[in-house]
């Protein structure tokens, strides 16, 4: 690991200032980040003050300048070559993914495919940013809508993707003419350095300012400087529902932008009409895949109850053959939690589960020895439990999943919707009618509902985020640009005549 960090120009055991890095400089307290793999230090990195932040902000505003009158088709050859940039780098980037954040060193390869994906996608979109014309009332007039940067977009993403979310929005951002400023997860942040020296290195080889993307590491105080600050046109969090509802009023109260993407609460039904050779393996990779800290994690299961016995069992066997360990060992299929708050929280769940009368079916083991030194390894854990139980509307990052019994379809759809969240949703069925209604407008109410298909692993080309208390917001794929952009609407006048519209009549 020492080698990937070296490979990154990060020095260890402190990064700071007064290394001569340059891709972060900060003057604040210092944050000392430890492996959730082995418990072993990785470095510490120096948070940034809010004199720093004006910095960033200061930076940011006169790259800007720059960056926005650049034609969006070059704006997307830059995002080319970053790309080009993550393709070369994905092998080392990916296993410090891995190293810093817990999840298993596949998972850590694909979140950096998935950054360059979101790259090509954006690298096309540079040439589609559409608007329309549309006819006027008036004789010899012209309509139409064009679309504008909004300026310097603000990126708070968490930690357990520590680093596709951030390309998400960057990759648009940038495309769209945008300029970003990034802060990461203090729990994650050396990925986040990393990327930047990554995206730093293609912005100097192309003369142009590293302005164009900043990064700031910080606590709360950098998170909330960023969310009232008014040169940041648009604030994309990540995090809970609890940090979104903050980020959104303090946005608001200046009338900004905001996209948020908060908590998921993911359920799947298994009808009776099931396959469960399909249905098992998406169940346990979506419980268990990064040690259940994804937001589209699966969290509760709804089957029917012709099916709950069978499945059940199949659950239990399938979880005694999961391979709990170092995640970058690749014969291990679950790594640890982020960090041993996160353990307490999983062990509160479980107690609050029992005490309001759930079963516990499976788990409930925090892993002791050599190998778990960090004391961050957890089993994963099936509850049997009753959809009225106050825990399993809450969502817990936490490998936890509820079992749940139905008797009829409609059922089945009012336990999916009846929780806060709205992230991401699916049903496992053969049954075209019950596929049909549940993605009918009476069916799910998640942003994100599947057929036959896990809760987890969306792909970039479809717009990603939820509804209720996950927060409204979209990103990646789709029209999701449209977020990171002003829309103007024109009207050219090319006649002789002064016209007004709805015929009224105005003479001097």
């Amino acid at each position: 690991m020492k080698n990937i960090l070296k490979k990154f120009d990060l020095e260890v055991p402190y990064y700071s200032v007064s290394t001569g890095q340059d891709c972060w400089e900060g003057n604040g307290d210092a944050f000392k980040i430890n492996s959730p793999v082995d418990g072993l230090e990785i470095g510490q990195v120096q948070g940034g003050t809010i004199s720093d932040f004006n910095k960033v902000m200061d930076n940011s505003k006169k790259a800007f300048e720059i960056w926005r009158i650049i034609p969006a088709p070059q704006r997307g050859e830059i995002v080319r070559k970053f790309g080009e940039a993550l393709r070369q780098n994905k092998e080392d980037l990916g296993a410090l993914v891995s190293y810093e954040m817990g999840k298993s060193l596949q998972e850590g390869y694909g979140e950096v495919q998935e950054m360059i994906d979101i790259c090509d996608f954006a690298v096309g979109l540079s040439r589609q940013l559409y608007g329309l014309q549309m006819h006027s009332e008036r004789p010899e007039h012209r309509m139409m809508e064009q679309w504008h940067p909004l300026g310097v977009v603000g990126i708070i993403s968490a930690f357990n993707f520590p680093v596709a979310v951030w390309a998400w929005n960057t990759a648009l951002a940038l495309v769209c003419g945008n300029v970003c400023v990034w802060k990461p997860s203090e729990k994650t942040p050396f990925t986040a350095l990393a990327c930047q020296q990554i995206i730093k290195k293609v912005l100097l080889d192309n003369d142009l300012p590293e302005g164009i993307s900043n990064l700031i590491v910080g606590g709360r105080d950098i998170g909330q400087k960023m969310s009232s600050h008014p040169d940041i046109a648009l604030i994309s969090a990540t995090g809970s529902t609890k940090m979104g509802k903050n980020v959104a009023e303090t946005v608001a109260r200046r009338l900004g932008k905001s996209i948020l993407e908060l908590g998921g609460n993911n359920a799947i039904i298994v009808t009776e009409n099931a396959d469960l050779t399909q249905a098992i393996p998406a169940i346990v990779f979506g419980a268990v895949g990064t040690a259940g800290q994804r937001c589209t994690s699966t969290r509760r299961l709804i089957i029917h109850k012709s099916q709950y016995d069978n499945l059940v069992n199949q659950l239990v066997k399938a979880y005694k053959q999961l391979q709990i360990g170092n995640p970058l060992d690749q014969s291990n299929h679950v790594g640890p939690l982020i960090d041993r708050q996160a353990v307490e929280e999983y062990q509160k769940t479980i107690k609050k589960a029992i005490e309001q009368g759930g079963k516990v079916l499976s788990g409930n083991e925090v892993l002791v020895g050599e190998q778990y030194a960090s004391g961050c390894y957890v089993k994963p854990t099936i509850i049997e439990a009753n959809a009225d139980m106050d825990i399993v509307k809450h969502e817990t990052f936490a490998p936890i999943l509820y079992a749940l019994k139905y008797d009829d379809f409609s059922e089945a759809i009012n336990i999916q919707n009846a929780v806060p969240q709205g992230l991401s949703s699916s049903i496992f069925t053969l049954n075209i009618r019950e596929s049909e209604d549940f993605l009918s407008y009476a069916g799910s109410d998640c942003g994100i509902a599947n057929v036959n298909i896990g809760t987890s692993g969306a792909e970039i080309g479809g717009a990603f985020g939820g509804e209720k208390e996950t927060g409204g917001g979209r990103e990646s794929g789709s029209d999701a640009w449209k977020g990171y952009m002003r829309r103007q609407t024109c009207t050219i006048n090319y006649g002789r005549e002064a016209h007004l519209a709805q015929g009224i009549k105005f003479e001097l």
